[in-house]
């Protein structure tokens, strides 16, 4: 439908005819299939794959930790001589996995602020820049001090990008493709630790220092490609349209693939969203997530992403090498398995990408959660069983566990946590989330190691049992306070949490923002007819 058919023919009606050009944007959003978002708006597609490229500098870091402690090269260099076999000492190996995540905290949080103050492209250059001071530190670390403060400093930048990039991609994707991307963002976090995976395979039997300083080399290639693209980032619209820059906005909109009208009706949409929730968020600080509906939003946007730390994932992702190492498999094998387990994570991202819009936001939350529950509790059994058959039976549930989990919660709370927060509080918002999920992070990698290592409680893969039952709490939760979001556009969603609509009745409910979209094109619709007639 064309703007110009809009009247704007004196001051008075320019509010209103803006109102109604971005209720018609509105509504058009919801009539565009995938292929057609795609064939539009090729701009726009590319630069949330870019933005996905950056978080895999987040996810290859995150593996990384994990990964070289199967490396015996890595455990001879930086531990100790343990009943035949060199082990890296349960203080450090806590320290190598959780003070990154205490910085990532900082580093999400802080991302919250200049995101908003300096917009979505300066903050991924800070990020980038940090990076490749810490990587430089961990490559070239010869000592556990230097290398424990090159994994320190680069859980800033991790931080900060794993923030800003699914705030980027929330803003710029359309309608119908954001549970594709924000699905997609969470393919980084399976294609980054595969491609460790296969750089460990490869190298990892080394006898030097190259059997795990490889893995830090290769993430000097991420950061390239990131560095290159983002010069010629378009910045967020929406960042620009709340500081009322206008003119910038439609220059980004221009270069995301909406020209001249088609980007006037993207801003006016914008523009009708900010102004709309302007009375629920009085502010930009991040204590406005805490207010009126705002903190029902906040604590629905951040619980799946805290449920993802409390089923498991920590367990099955960063441990499972070296638990299959103590299960009996040998180094090789190991790697082997680690790198299967990486491609059935990934394969099971993208079929996450079709039932992230056909089964739903809720749905495959809530089921796949009970599934997982499952296999967790078939896990922690067949632990206790104890036998070598049941024991090379817990490594394929754990293989199991990270198809299905990349299925399920592993992609769909990227999607919540992107559109279930306010658009004037989104990078907040989402900083937040990944915040509390840091944290989360951060205890299990100080207290898995004492659960889990042979030379303190040697629970192996019990400890399973405990996230099954985490899991069961979560699986409450869900059920009673989980909405469904898939196909709401940004106003949509505004309007329903205003009003308080119960979480069983978000799938159904038609919002007064959809009703006058339809009413604007049908007026719309009438006077082209008119006119032919």
């Amino acid at each position: 439908m064309d703007p110009e058919k809009i009247d704007f023919r004196d001051a008075d009606h320019i509010e209103e005819s803006e109102k109604q050009l971005g209720h018609l944007g509105n509504q058009e959003d919801h009539e565009l299939s995938k292929l057609e978002s795609f064939k539009q708006f090729p701009r726009a597609c590319f630069w949330c794959i870019y933005a996905v490229w950056c978080v895999l500098l987040v996810s290859f870091e995150n593996q990384a930790s994990g990964n070289i402690l199967g490396i015996p090269e890595f455990r001879k260099d930086f531990g100790s001589y343990y009943q035949n076999n060199y082990v890296l000492p349960a203080e450090w190996q806590s320290a190598f996995s959780g003070a990154p995540v205490a910085s990532q905290m900082i580093g999400a949080l802080g991302c919250g602020a200049l995101a908003d103050r300096f917009g979505r492209r300066v903050v991924i250059m800070m990020a980038l820049v940090i990076s490749y001071a810490a990587i430089t530190m961990e490559f070239v670390a010869t000592t556990n001090s230097l290398f424990f403060g090159g994994k320190f400093l680069n859980g800033f930048a991790t931080g900060a990008l794993a923030s800003v990039t699914v705030t980027y991609i929330g803003e710029i994707t359309p309608l119908v493709l954001r549970g594709v991307f924000t699905c997609l963002s969470a393919l980084s976090y399976t294609l980054g630790p595969l491609v460790c995976a296969l750089i460990v395979n490869d190298t990892g039997n080394f006898d030097n220092r190259w059997a795990y300083r490889g893995v830090f080399c290769a993430q000097y290639g991420f950061a390239v490609f990131a560095t290159i693209g983002v010069f010629f980032m378009p910045e967020s619209p929406w960042w620009l349209a709340s500081r009322n820059s206008n003119t910038k906005a439609l220059d980004s909109l221009t270069r995301l693939g909406y020209p001249g009208n088609e980007g006037k009706k993207r801003l006016a949409v914008i523009q009708l969203t900010l102004e709309e929730i302007r009375e629920e968020t009085a502010g930009v600080a991040y204590l406005e997530c805490f207010r009126k509906s705002n903190l029902r939003r906040t604590l629905i946007s951040i619980a799946p992403l805290s449920i993802q730390s409390l089923s498991g994932i920590v367990f099955a992702a960063s441990y499972s090498t070296y638990y299959m190492q103590l299960a009996g498999y040998s180094t090789s094998e190991s790697f082997k398995l680690q790198i299967t387990q990486q491609v059935i994570s990934l394969v099971g991202n993208v079929l996450s990408w079709y039932l992230v819009d056909r089964v739903g936001r809720r749905n495959l939350t809530f089921y796949g959660l009970l599934v997982l529950t499952v296999i967790l509790l078939l896990t922690g059994g067949l632990a206790v069983a104890g036998t070598p058959g049941a024991i090379k039976g817990t490594v394929s549930l754990i293989l199991i566990y990270c198809w299905w989990y990349n299925v399920t919660i592993g992609a769909t709370a990227y999607t919540i946590l992107c559109e279930v927060s306010t658009s004037r509080l989104r990078v907040k918002t989402i900083a937040i989330g990944l915040a509390t999920q840091s944290g989360l992070n951060m205890m299990w990698s100080f207290v898995l190691p004492y659960l889990f290592n042979p030379d303190k409680a040697n629970l192996g893969a019990k400890v399973a049992f405990i996230f099954g039952g985490l899991s069961v709490l979560s699986l409450v939760y869900i059920w009673f306070y989980q909405p469904e979001t898939a196909g709401r556009t940004y106003e949509e969603l505004d309007e329903m949490f205003m009003k308080a609509v119960p979480a069983r009745k978000f799938k159904s409910y038609k919002p007064e923002a959809q009703a006058k979209g339809e009413a604007v094109k049908a007026a719309l619709g009438g006077e082209a007819q008119k006119q032919v007639e």
